[in-house]
């Protein structure tokens, strides 16, 4: 392998000078299952916060046309979702600490506490990332008086916001894009059509 000589009359590999291999190792080799605690939390907190809110309140906006009902109803559904995620967030990456705990014990080794799962890490990104997919909807159909405009722009919002959601999931993840994205799109889309339309259908019945 050719080296180059720098002025302290160190060899410098080919390799080591290009930077641009240097980036193209780096990718190769970089480990995108360290990623997977904290992205795991936060796109499955971003993706429930979004289908759940909007799905409940498309299923409200199914049989009543008062914007008050659907942000109120929407809202309510983002604190106890919210809630929600962030303690069974908890208690499962909790569990999961002390099982690698428990088998660190038995085998005698140490690891740096960088390394173990953090409940609480996992909990607030669950939180918040519910959070945050939870006020699209919600600021989507807030300013919208006409009923049928209000159903609209919150689907078209909240597609949108799966798109990024699948597609920031797909860059961060290191998987496919194009799948990422029609997974999660198809999934939210399928969410609120089956709310809307049973939440329709059991209104229309009980009138």
């Amino acid at each position: 392998m050719a080296t180059n000589v720098g002025n302290s009359g160190i060899p410098i590999s080919e390799h080591q000078s290009d930077p641009i291999q240097c980036q193209l190792s780096i990718e190769e080799h970089f480990d995108y299952s360290q990623r997977g605690q904290w992205l795991r939390a936060a796109i499955l907190g971003a993706n429930d916060g979004l289908v759940s809110v909007a799905s409940l309140m498309m299923g409200v906006g199914a049989v009543k046309q008062d914007v008050k009902s659907m942000i109120l109803s929407g809202f309510a559904m983002l604190i106890a979702g919210a809630c929600s995620m962030a303690i069974g967030e908890f208690v499962s990456v909790y569990s999961q600490l002390d099982v690698e705990m428990a088998q660190m014990k038995r085998n005698q080794e140490e690891k740096e506490k960088e390394q173990l799962p953090n409940p609480m890490q996992a909990a607030v990104a669950s939180a918040l990332a519910f959070s945050l997919g939870g006020i699209i909807p919600l600021l989507a159909a807030s300013f919208i008086e006409d009923h049928k405009l209000r159903l609209g722009v919150v689907v078209a919002s909240v597609s949108l916001a799966l798109i990024v959601f699948g597609w920031t999931g797909s860059i961060l993840g290191g998987t496919p894009v194009a799948k990422s994205c029609f997974r999660v799109l198809f999934g939210g889309l399928m969410a609120m059509a089956i709310t809307f339309g049973l939440t329709k259908l059991i209104g229309y019945n009980l009138e």
